[in-house]
């Protein structure tokens, strides 16, 4: 064994090797899953909500990754500190070097050791990356039912079975967008899958007058068609696009050049010298929807005549937190929200507070969880799943139009013989089967109305979630795994009352499902 002399009495100094000790190992964990929490949910929830990707800040990656490695290294690292047999005296530590035992071990048993905390440390490592990467998603978990809710599901956008009245049909109504002063086509044209120039010149020969697009749809190709096909009609329409480019929305702390240079491009690509209309895009966040950089840039474009009103679209698991704050703040011309038959309890009032500060309101995911599967069961009944939604959603008086995606000239046949008709209680008892068609396996986010009615305090909305996991997305593991972190599970429904029987405004049977999620996920 190396040894030094004591400085002191002159006798051999043995060298002790001390390891780090584990609080400060676990310490770095910790801010690593910390860090993974704050940095990694804020780039995730930037990710899914659509910005940038080449502005996104993917160092916030690096962070969580750093001290998670940190943590590891110190597992194999020792001090170094050579300390007198005779007067016990002790150098402060010189170096660090691999740990190593200073027992009697027999090379072979320090070796199977070091091997056993190789494997201990890098299993450690790998838990801590799993871990910062559920609590970054932990942190965005909202996202999951409106991902779910409006693109999980494939949706019956157009009726297999045209029927010949529709043949040519044509906008029979048009609606005041609040401030704007602009009266548009109560069925409106979204262009997010559009490709051709001569469906949208067929929807403007039918009458519709306001297209939305964004230069993320298609990869700026929508906003390039919509510029053909505007070719001599650009006085009779109104056009709304979005800040942001082509690889997604631009972040809170774009220049404001940045911001104005975006919007030319779009001004270039519809061959036009204005829009009407242009949102904050998908926003999430109350200091996106009030980014200064932003306002600014529309401020500054105004003032030039290059946009003449401001709007916000919103989707998101925040909706009415944002619709809220837009028509407080009286910054905002107009809101393209989510909103169809059965969905957003509290959203009435959000529609009539809106209509109240004379803001015009659009719809927007209209057709959410039409599913082929489940209209196939009533088909002979439903001439047109799409005529009786727009039908439901337009009997608001508080809307001034929707906007659907179109890109067929069919679906302008069919989507616009619903223009100007009225809502039906056959369209109110289609729609009302088709929720009960799903109202077993449809728990609706941002709820939460049964909870108080459980006596044993169940998450209820997270238990139905986690069978969903399983259920439907296959995701067995992260469903059991999810279910197994609950202090009370579904096991307490076998015997219990029921007292949340009825409690669910959309008819969800609690007790049977909460029992079999338990089958699912125990």
């Amino acid at each position: 064994m190396n040894s030094e002399q004591c400085p002191q009495c002159g006798s051999a100094c043995r060298p002790r090797f001390i390891q780090v000790k584990r609080v400060y190992v676990w310490s770095l964990y910790a801010l690593g899953l910390l860090l993974a929490w704050w940095l990694g949910g804020n780039l995730l929830h930037d990710l899914v909500e659509g910005v940038q990707r080449s502005l996104l800040p993917w160092w916030h990656l690096a962070l969580p990754v750093a001290s998670f490695s940190a943590a590891m290294v110190l597992q194999f690292l020792s001090w170094k500190r050579p300390v007198c047999d005779s007067c016990g005296l002790g150098k402060r530590a010189v170096w660090f070097e691999i740990a190593r035992s200073l027992d009697t071990a027999e090379p072979t048993q320090l070796g199977r050791r070091q091997a056993l905390r190789v494997v201990a440390a890098a299993g450690t490592e790998t838990a801590a990356l799993i871990g910062g990467i559920g609590v970054a998603v932990a942190r965005n978990r909202g996202w999951v039912a409106v991902g779910r809710d409006f693109f999980g599901a494939k949706v019956e956008n157009i009726a297999p079975q045209p029927r010949p009245e529709w043949n040519e049909a044509r906008v029979r109504s048009y609606r005041r967008l609040g401030r704007t002063g602009a009266m548009v086509s109560d069925i409106s044209l979204g262009s997010s899958r559009i490709n051709s120039v001569e469906v949208a010149r067929y929807a403007i020969e039918r009458g519709i007058n306001y297209f939305d697009t964004a230069p993320d749809y298609a990869d700026t190709n929508s906003e390039r068609v919509l510029g053909e096909a505007m070719k001599g009609h650009r006085d009779k329409l109104f056009v709304a696009t979005k800040f942001c480019v082509a690889d997604g929305h631009l972040p809170n702390d774009t220049p404001v050049p940045k911001i104005m240079e975006a919007v030319e491009g779009s001004l270039r690509r519809l061959q036009t010298d204005y829009v009407d209309l242009i949102h904050i895009h998908s926003c999430d966040r109350l200091d996106r929807l009030f980014a200064p950089n932003i306002h600014e840039a529309f401020d500054r474009l105004k003032e030039q005549g290059k946009v003449r009103f401001l709007g916000v679209s919103t989707h998101t698991p925040n909706l009415e937190q944002i619709a809220n704050a837009a028509i407080d703040s009286g910054r905002f011309d107009v809101l393209m929200l989510a909103y169809h038959f059965g969905m957003w309890p509290n959203f009435d009032h959000i529609l009539e507070k809106a209509k109240s500060r004379d803001i015009g309101v659009v719809a927007m995911k209209t057709l959410k969880g039409a599913k082929h599967t489940n209209l196939a069961a009533f088909r002979r009944e439903a001439d047109s799943y799409a005529q009786a939604a727009f039908r439901w959603v337009l009997s608001n008086p508080n809307v001034s139009c929707l906007v659907i995606s179109i890109y067929e000239r069919r679906q302008v046949d069919e989507y616009l013989y619903a223009s100007g008709t009225q809502l039906t209680s056959s369209d109110v008892a289609l729609l009302r089967r088709y929720d009960q068609l799903i109202a077993g396996d449809y728990c609706q986010p941002h709820c939460g109305i049964c909870l108080d009615s459980c006596e044993h305090k169940l998450p209820i909305n997270d238990i139905l979630r986690y069978r969903m996991y399983a259920k439907d997305y296959h995701w067995e593991y992260e469903g059991r795994r999810l279910y197994a972190q609950l202090e009370r599970d579904a096991s307490r429904c076998v015997e219990c009352a029921a007292p949340c029987a009825g409690k669910c405004p959309l008819g969800v049977p609690i007790r049977e499902k909460m029992l079999d999620a338990h089958l699912w996920l125990a």
